[in-house]
């Protein structure tokens, strides 16, 4: 298996402007635009972290519009991988909006993709794992389990009894 990375090394950056076909009856940024946008730099952030093998999207596991982006808007979106497991890694995103006025960026917007590593005949490969470094890398990288842990009892694929980090956050061990 590969030698593990940091998530920084997964750092994916895109600056773009809103332009009018991207925008709403409102003047605001439609959400299907944003989502290609996020989907788009989440699957450089996976391609990164995974090296020589092809990436997939297997699922939005969530997306946040808090806020929204109006027309000729400065969008800044940031990912990272923020877990990596056997095949599949967790990526989340941060969406900025630029604040030409005190010049700062404020965040928006949110969302959490998962990708899977996959070689020519689309079967999935083992990825690096994946070492957080700062504060938020290992809030987001423990988060990542939780989050797995209940999409795999949603689905049937696990016993809510074997979800250790889930019943940690509810039950005194």
């Amino acid at each position: 298996m590969a030698k593990a990375k940091t998530a920084k090394e997964s750092l994916a950056v895109m600056t773009n402007l809103v332009l009018p076909n991207e925008t709403n009856n409102l003047g605001n940024m439609f959400g299907g635009e944003l989502l290609a946008s996020m989907d788009r730099i989440s699957s450089i952030s996976a391609k990164m972290h995974g090296g020589s093998f092809l990436v997939v999207t297997a699922s939005v596991n969530h997306v946040a519009f808090n806020i929204p982006i109006p027309m000729g808007s400065t969008v800044k979106l940031e990912s990272k991988v923020t877990r990596a497991f056997k095949s599949s890694m967790e990526v989340y995103v941060d969406v900025y909006v630029y604040d030409y006025e005190n010049c700062v960026y404020n965040q928006t917007n949110s969302g959490i993709y998962t990708f899977v590593a996959v070689d020519n005949d689309n079967k999935p490969v083992q990825v690096p794992e994946l070492i957080p470094e700062s504060e938020q890398e290992i809030e987001r990288y423990e988060a990542a389990l939780r989050r797995k842990q209940l999409s795999l009892i949603l689905a049937g694929r696990m016993n809510p009894a074997d979800a250790h980090e889930l019943k940690s956050l509810f039950f005194a061990e």
